[in-house]
């Protein structure tokens, strides 16, 4: 039904997997999408979108919550332990709690439906910006694509943190924004809206509850051995990275 675009950056249009079980609205967003240099594929629910995932490349996913089946929630976590694909979660659910729990389950960004399409065009455009900025093979930098700190070890390629003893630590899209963004900014008192900027790109209805969520999960995930928190709260002002960090 939806055929790619040949012109985009890279050379590539990025490829967009809408999930959403009303078909209308699935077909007006994807056409939407490819009007705008996009490579759009839909699904109606979980089953049809693990089909499309089997099939090819998928740069970012359009996930709605409320799912026949499998639900967008457990799809969203489901994802995001295998790690690499940029979720946008939408949903009739507008509420606080729920807005939190989708970026805290590893959703990029989260809209409330009814939303305009020309905002969801912005919030994909943002999200793929980010997460080409934070691709180190995109930057023009030279050096390690590793951060080290107090044994651990996080790849910015792969985007996986190993822990002192070597194992892997399942982190959230989220996650990995906010410890990229401290590991950038040692030593540094960071505020909420820093990080805000630095972690989702600043859209402003991103609550600062999430962030404090992510953070905490984020702190219980580097306990460090003396249990002290490596990310040090100061109130009022905002948080701090507490280790010394190397870049090899």
């Amino acid at each position: 039904m939806i055929q790619p675009m040949s012109a985009a950056s890279h050379a590539l249009p990025a490829q967009i997997l809408v999930v959403d079980d009303d078909r209308e609205l699935r077909e007006q967003v994807s056409a939407y999408l490819v009007e705008h240099g996009y490579a759009v594929r839909a699904a109606a629910d979980a089953t049809a979108m693990d089909a499309a995932l089997a099939a090819g490349q998928v740069d970012l996913v359009i996930l709605d919550v409320m799912l026949p089946g499998e639900g967008g929630l457990s799809i969203c976590q489901r994802l995001t332990r295998k790690g690499g694909l940029a979720i946008i979660m939408v949903s009739a659910m507008g509420e606080e709690i729920d807005r939190v729990l989708g970026l805290e389950l590893g959703a990029d960004d989260y809209l409330p439906k009814p939303c305009s399409p020309r905002e969801l065009l912005a919030r994909v455009r943002a999200v793929l910006r980010r997460r080409e900025e934070r691709d180190p093979h995109s930057s023009r930098e030279s050096g390690s694509n590793l951060y080290r700190f107090l044994g651990y070890t996080l790849d910015m390629v792969r985007r996986q943190l190993n822990g002192p003893n070597g194992s892997a630590i399942l982190l959230t899209a989220g996650e990995f924004s906010l410890l990229s963004a401290f590991l950038e900014h040692p030593g540094r008192i960071l505020t909420r809206d820093q990080l805000i900027d630095m972690a989702r790109g600043g859209e402003p209805d991103v609550y600062d509850r999430a962030i404090d969520v992510q953070i905490s999960r984020l702190r219980r995930k580097l306990k460090a051995d003396d249990d002290r928190d490596v990310i040090r709260t100061y109130r009022g002002a905002g948080y701090m990275f507490d280790a010394k960090v190397q870049r090899p």
